[in-house]
């Protein structure tokens, strides 16, 4: 039985899906586990999704949601051959492959959101055609069904499958995503660069959704740290620095790519001493995960899924709503006693691995071992 990846797009390609198809497919790869990835390439429908977004429009007034369609999925999945006898998907996407149940495809599914999540938290349903989402969450559940295994990359999303899809318990896994970082590009463990009293605390964020993620409430935290006497610098990699507000403590890295610039990446995020993700909402919080493997703790909202990027003793999670002068007290303390944040950062860097694509695969390997049993 040979085992592929699949996902709206190319796994091959590293830049599909913020990386994480890639770095999935690759470690499996190196375990044995995965065969590859199926090259597909939705670029190539672009002639169909304006014919189809014309045609549906004239039928039904509504138009949006061509990927969700059977036709785009029987298109796009048509580029490859596969053979339902000998092939076995993991897929990233809860509609590929195609009606798999009537197609005999046997398929698990990675998701870090279900669409029933993505439509409603996300607000993408407002972007989808009502007949066309419909259809899509009730293909989604008889796929859910047919599955073999539903994996979430958080609680929530696996509480989104039982809950939302009154899939069985025994079904559903939790296994949080890895850093998406070439791991043999790294060393095992990254040497902090941050000063060590924490003057100035350097704090950082990753991400272009600057907004969402919650960066203008970091700098407000950094506001109220800076009423405190804290000399405060905000990293922020990511997005584009004219886009960003004026502010004293925001000192913009712009975009780096992890592909080809990762020593300036690495250098970036261990001049800091706390990753910061307090977005409105999250599926899950890779950025979070490559700061735990570059050594450096993180604080999040605990939102969505970011909670399982921050493991016990390994950061601080933050209600939603919480006042940005609650986080400032709580990061004052670590300035006045900068043992205690050396303590919180060594417990980060004793676990490397865990922070890895290799230990998600080692989790994948159990429960595939489980079936055997």
């Amino acid at each position: 039985m040979n085992r592929y990846v699949t996902v709206v797009g190319d796994p091959n390609d590293i830049n599909t899906w913020s990386n994480i198809p890639y770095f999935f497919m690759r470690a499996g790869q190196r375990a044995g586990f995965l065969d590859g990835g199926l090259p597909l390439k939705p670029g190539k429908l672009r002639l169909q999704r304006w014919g189809w977004n014309l045609w549906t429009l004239l039928r039904t007034g509504d138009y949006g949601g061509f990927q969700y369609s059977p036709y785009f999925l029987d298109w796009l999945f048509g580029q490859v051959e596969t053979d339902p006898s000998t092939d076995e998907f993991i897929s990233h996407f809860p509609l590929l492959p195609p009606k798999p149940a009537e197609r005999g495809y046997r398929v698990s599914y990675y998701l870090d959101a279900t669409l029933t999540q993505n439509f409603e938290d996300y607000g993408v349903a407002e972007n989808v055609s009502p007949p066309v989402r419909e259809r899509a969450l009730k293909q989604e559940r008889r796929n859910f069904h047919h599955a073999d295994h539903l994996i979430g990359m958080s609680e929530w999303t696996a509480r989104s499958f039982i809950e939302d899809y009154d899939m069985p318990p025994e079904k559903v896994h939790v296994v949080p995503g890895g850093a998406n970082l070439r791991e043999e590009d790294l060393p095992e463990v990254v040497e902090p660069k941050a000063p060590e009293d924490l003057q100035p605390l350097r704090l950082g964020f990753i991400g272009k959704n600057w907004e969402r993620k919650g960066l203008p409430f970091l700098l407000d935290v950094a506001d109220a740290l800076e009423r405190r006497d804290i000399a405060t610098e905000v990293y922020a990699i990511g997005p584009d620095p004219d886009a960003l507000p004026e502010h004293s403590c925001l000192r913009p890295q712009g975009f780096i790519d992890k592909a080809s610039d990762l020593p300036q990446f690495v250098d970036a995020i261990r001049s800091t001493h706390l990753g910061c993700l307090f977005s409105s909402i999250e599926a899950f919080g890779i950025s979070n995960v490559e700061c735990l493997r570059l050594g450096v703790p993180v604080l999040g909202t605990d939102v969505g899924g970011i909670p399982d990027t921050v493991p016990d003793q390994c950061g601080l999670l933050f209600e939603p709503g919480t006042e940005a002068d609650t986080v400032a007290d709580r990061l004052v303390s670590f300035v006045k006693d900068p043992s205690r944040y050396r303590s919180l950062r060594d417990r980060v860097q004793e676990q490397p691995h865990r922070f890895t694509w290799d230990r998600v695969i080692e989790q994948f390997q159990e429960i595939w071992d489980d079936d055997r049993r």
